[in-house]
């Protein structure tokens, strides 16, 4: 299997179909001279992200970034790898890289995985609302929105008139075990609802849109 395009320059390079059963959705982002990864699957199939990568006529190389959505060992595991294959920069939340430095295996998911967590350095990390990343005129904010974790974030981009979100998962679950706050999620759910999205890249459940369809979706959550 190789990538999947979403939208223009954006794609699915990782997935529990594409690459590995215990992987998030890693997407890639596309910019004039580099390419930003979100998210980076579980560990075990780093080979088979970059394969992808390169199906889709892009030179892994080219990848400079690479943000993690929060601290789960499905959405961290093969970070260490990608530093050391692509020589690229980790960004997160500051609670994320506080929690992969301490490579906890009960706040990384790694024990419900079966998997032993690595100690991962974040280069880089804010603790604000958000943070923008400003990569040939255009912006990537990352906003803070806890609940599902004490450290996720989401991501979005406007390109062409479209809003795209990285809302990652959406789904939840929650679970105390995992530091997961009810209220603080239902707080961030009704913030990204907020931002408008055109088109929603989930964590495990794909791509959602238009505007309607996504609203339609967060809010099957806040229901529960």
């Amino acid at each position: 299997m190789s990538g999947e395009k979403i939208f223009d320059g954006i794609y699915l390079v990782g997935s529990a179909e594409l690459t590995d059963s215990k992987d998030c959705c890693v997407y890639l982002i596309e910019f004039k001279s580099e390419l930003v990864l979100i998210d980076a699957g579980a560990g075990e199939s780093i080979s088979a992200i970059i394969e992808n990568i390169k199906g889709l006529g892009l030179d892994p190389s080219r990848v400079r970034k690479l943000i993690l959505t929060h601290c789960h060992i499905d959405h961290t595991g093969g970070a260490n790898q990608l530093k050391s294959r692509l020589g690229l920069e980790v960004i997160a939340h500051k609670n994320c890289a506080e929690i992969l430095l301490r490579a906890d295996p009960i706040l990384t998911a790694a024990k419900w995985y079966a998997l032993a967590p690595e100690v991962i350095v974040v280069d880089k990390t804010f603790d604000e609302p958000e943070m923008i990343l400003e990569i040939e005129r255009e912006k990537l904010a990352l906003i803070y929105i806890p609940g599902h974790s004490p450290d996720s974030i989401a991501v979005y981009l406007d390109r062409q008139g479209r809003r795209i979100l990285f809302g990652q998962d959406v789904h939840g679950p929650i679970h105390p075990a995992l530091g997961s706050d009810r209220k603080l999620y239902q707080e961030s759910l009704h913030k990204l609802i907020s931002l408008k999205p055109d088109i929603l890249c989930e964590g495990h459940f794909g791509i959602f849109e238009p505007n309607s369809a996504i609203e339609k979706y967060i809010r099957t959550y806040l229901r529960d």
